[in-house]
């Protein structure tokens, strides 16, 4: 997962540049390099995963500028046979194509990439700064103002800026910066030009072909490949894909509580199916407990449903990471947001389903994607995410709302319908949607808020939920716990998240006070 910082003027030093950076290396703990350049200064920690070797190491250097990019582009040999044909490209990585783009394309560049990235350019005769991140957000980025000058400075997470910035934001998703301005390149949720009007067998053909490409193009590596598997539709379907491509048996992963873990009954019968080597994890309530603190710094989050999350994945890359040698990771998510979560089903039109779905796709990189790239890079891993693939988030943006809505009796029809048997059992292809804090076990969410509780009277809860009535104010005991643990850590950093992920509270059934499926009336035999 690499890390980055890129500190423009040379106000710092690169002993301080470097001390507020060591809290990326877990996200690159293979190597490091820094250099000092005529306006700042780069950092590089890398997680070595394309071009193992030594000049694979960023920052790269070419045409006289910079580059340092966290990141995977899968299209890079289309780019270098087809762009680059006279360029010399000999490290193997694939983000050395960047710097030869930007010299033939500018910054038309960023909208030829297929992939998953958050960089910074240097131009060295301009003495100019560029930055870009992918159009979901899957990789990370922030930027903020330096207190002794002003000038921007750019890392994969809010906490190494922190030291030295004020008004840290994330970095706005499919866009790149330059000259003091942000520009939108890509926006995945745009629709506004056309609907599919294809029958439903043509559309799901394309949802099937386009998933399908969309692993086998994450399948490429240097380095061994594992999948979080939880047993749920989403997942299952990255790892039936992923195991009908691959030569040998890939490996899967899943994690439960101890008392109570739903999914890893499913998990199993997945794993079967498709004759991966499973190996499935523990947890309980005390390690949940002891390792919350660590895991909201990890997020610079304090949304209730990412943490509660966060929690499960953490611990299932953390055994990962400790037990194998598995550097990459592929997951499931995305899925929920183009086709539908449990509330969803509440949508009282086919327009507010798909305003609802671009909503939810703008702001995916502050809750589920931003869950997924900090268990992972945590423990010094890559996320790759499929559901997140341009062309594939595209062509489903543009299925007609009114096939997308639940009018079939259960939710995601048209995924459920683009496969079949042959490549999911029927217990899991029309299994009933649970949410992955609920479905590792009921008693994970259930005991963190019977906790919080025991934490605070009502008395103290509304006192002290006031501190934060700025903003996202605490609307249970356990938000404000949580809320304070993140304040402890990043105090008046709030802002990072734009609310608490909730349903959405106009629509029917869905004013609701925990984000949690179970309490939504059409639960029913979700998690069960």
């Amino acid at each position: 997962m690499c890390g980055l910082i890129s500190v423009c003027g040379n106000q710092m030093s690169l002993d301080e540049c470097r001390t507020a950076a060591k809290c990326l290396q877990v996200r690159g703990p293979d190597s490091e390099k820094w250099i000092t350049l005529p306006d700042g200064i780069m950092g590089f920690h890398r997680l070595a995963i394309m071009g193992l070797h030594a000049q694979g190491m960023q920052p790269f250097h070419a045409f006289n500028n910079y580059c340092v990019c966290n990141g995977e582009i899968y299209n890079y040999q289309e780019l270098a046979k087809q762009d680059l044909k006279d360029v010399s490209l000999t490290s193997g990585s694939d983000c050395e194509v960047l710097l030869p783009l930007w010299e033939a394309y500018g910054s038309d560049m960023f909208a030829k990439l297929d992939g998953e990235f958050a960089l910074v350019l240097y131009l060295s005769a301009e003495n100019e700064w560029i930055a870009a991140r992918d159009p979901m957000g899957i990789r990370p980025l922030f930027y903020g103002y330096q207190t002794s000058n002003q000038r921007i400075a750019f890392a994969s997470e809010m906490k190494a800026l922190q030291p030295f910035c004020q008004n840290i934001h994330p970095f706005p998703i499919g866009s790149y910066y330059r000259n003091g301005k942000f520009h939108r390149y890509h926006d995945c949720a745009e629709t506004s030009q056309y609907f599919l009007c294809d029958d439903l067998s043509v559309i799901t053909q394309g949802i099937r072909t386009r998933l399908e490409a969309a692993v086998v193009k994450r399948l490429n590596s240097d380095v061994p490949i594992g999948f979080l598997l939880s047993g749920g539709l989403d997942s299952s379907l990255v790892c039936a894909i992923a195991a009908k491509h691959s030569k040998t048996p890939i490996q899967t992963f899943a994690i439960g509580m101890e008392q109570d873990a739903i999914d890893l009954s499913y998990a199993r019968q997945v794993a079967q199916f498709i004759g991966s080597e499973h190996t499935e994890f523990f947890m309980n309530q005390e390690t949940v407990r002891q390792i919350l603190p660590e895991v909201i710094y990890r997020l610079e989050s304090y949304d209730i449903t990412t943490v509660r999350a966060s929690l499960a994945m953490y611990l299932l890359c953390k055994n990962i990471k400790e037990t194998t040698d598995i550097k990459v990771l592929l997951s499931g998510e995305v899925s929920d947001e183009l086709f539908g979560y449990k509330y969803t089903d509440y949508a009282p039109s086919p327009e507010a389903f798909q305003e609802e779905a671009q909503k939810r796709i703008r702001e995916l990189y502050e809750y589920d994607v931003l869950r997924a790239d900090r268990c992972i890079s945590a423990h010094g891993l890559e996320a790759r995410v499929p559901f997140s693939d341009t062309e594939f988030i595209s062509y489903v943006m543009h299925i007609d709302p009114r096939d997308k809505i639940n009018r079939y009796g259960i939710g995601k029809y048209l995924l459920r319908s683009a496969f079949d048997n042959h490549d999911l059992p029927a217990s899991i292809r029309m299994r009933e949607k649970a949410a992955f804090s609920d479905a590792v076990g009921h008693s994970l969410a259930d005991d963190l808020k019977a906790y919080a509780e025991s934490r605070y009277t009502d008395e103290e809860f509304n006192k002290q939920s006031e501190r934060y009535c700025y903003h996202a104010k605490p609307f249970t005991k356990e938000a404000l716990w949580y809320r304070e643990i993140f304040e402890s850590f990043y105090p008046g950093q709030a802002a990072l998240i734009t609310d608490y992920w909730m349903p959405n509270r106009s629509w029917p059934n869905c004013d609701v006070n925990d984000p949690s499926a179970r309490v939504l009336e059409n639960y029913g035999a979700s998690g069960f």
